[in-house]
């Protein structure tokens, strides 16, 4: 399904300058039966911010987007987009989004998909110009039916352009895409948001969170575990790799040291994790013969896996809060 919205003109600059929120969910809370999707969430995202909504399977992503969007009434808190309700932001062509199937007929072109979808709107950008912007003029005569997944997301997401909104929501949007696709779509992506769109995006691909959101946004189990940096939720996972070149390693001596969690050997290189870096590193330097020694953050992969997967993780006094980092980045 794609949700696009009819358009009155982008105006994050002056929501900025009036400290309203793009998004506000306060105590969001959504049930199905005995089943919590959602779980007394709440989150601010500022006007022209480029957020990260990331999560395991099941944590509550999804179903977070389909009550920002109005899709789906939660059972209990708010929802505010630009200071409405969903409905109103949706009415005031405030929303557009790009969701992973759906929305498309088969058997026109693409260019007759945007020029039908831009006609159900009082103010549209021109079609020519957001065919461009999604990387599909080349492709404007194809039958939709004959596009490749990837070519179906970007003409998702060139709909999604049309009204020109204020926020954009994209679920899995590089679904489909190659390499160089996925790269072109984020570049046109962050080019949107310096002119103030705010942009708030669902992804199994890490790696795309990691180089192109301004904030990451963790939720497991319905509630969120980590919000912040990309450097703030890496350091959120305690401990750092010591990397370092040592012939010969004891693996089972070096798994004993003191605040070690684990130990890799590859050829002449060991890993090590630990919450002590420092001391670890020193014990390398005075007492064995390693050289070329490194001590590394843990990725965001490995950040996601730790805050997402231990029941341990999701106490508030490891997340960073959504009004301080919300507060960081409107100054």
């Amino acid at each position: 399904m794609t949700t696009t919205t009819t358009a009155t003109g982008r105006d994050g600059g002056a929501q900025a300058r009036t400290g309203v929120p793009a998004v506000e969910l306060t105590n969001l809370t959504k049930t199905f039966g005995s089943v919590t999707a959602v779980n007394d969430l709440s989150l601010r995202i500022a006007p022209g911010e480029v957020v990260a909504f990331l999560g395991p399977n099941g944590a509550g992503k999804t179903t977070t987007i389909d009550m920002l969007l109005g899709l789906t009434r939660p059972t209990a808190g708010t929802v505010r987009v630009y200071g409405q309700s969903p409905a109103d932001a949706i009415a005031h062509g405030r929303v557009a989004a790009v969701m992973q199937t759906g929305g498309l007929l088969k058997d026109m072109t693409v260019a007759e998909t945007v020029k039908m979808t831009s006609t159900f709107f009082h103010h549209s950008r021109p079609v020519t110009e957001v065919l461009d912007r999604a990387g599909i003029a080349d492709i404007a005569d194809r039958r939709v039916g004959k596009c490749s997944g990837g070519q179906q997301q970007r003409l998702r997401f060139a709909l999604a352009l049309l009204p020109d909104p204020d926020l954009m929501v994209l679920d899995e949007p590089t679904t489909g895409m190659d390499v160089e696709g996925r790269r072109e779509f984020w570049s046109a992506i962050r080019e949107d948001a310096r002119s103030g769109r705010t942009i708030l995006f669902a992804t199994h691909y890490l790696d795309e969170a990691d180089a192109y959101a301004d904030r990451i946004v963790l939720v497991r189990q319905g509630r969120i575990v980590a919000d912040g940096t990309t450097a703030e939720v890496k350091a959120l996972a305690a401990g750092r790799t010591v990397r370092a070149t040592l012939p010969g390693a004891d693996q089972v001596q070096l798994a004993g040291l003191p605040g070690v969690d684990s130990v890799e050997v590859r050829g002449d290189t060991v890993l090590l994790h630990a919450g002590d870096s420092d001391e670890v590193a020193r014990y390398l330097l005075t007492r064995t013969a390693a050289r070329d020694l490194e001590i590394t953050s843990r990725n965001l992969e490995e950040a996601f896996i730790a805050l997402t997967s231990s029941d341990e993780t999701s106490g508030a006094g490891q997340t960073i809060t959504s009004d301080q980092t919300s507060d960081r980045s409107a100054r």
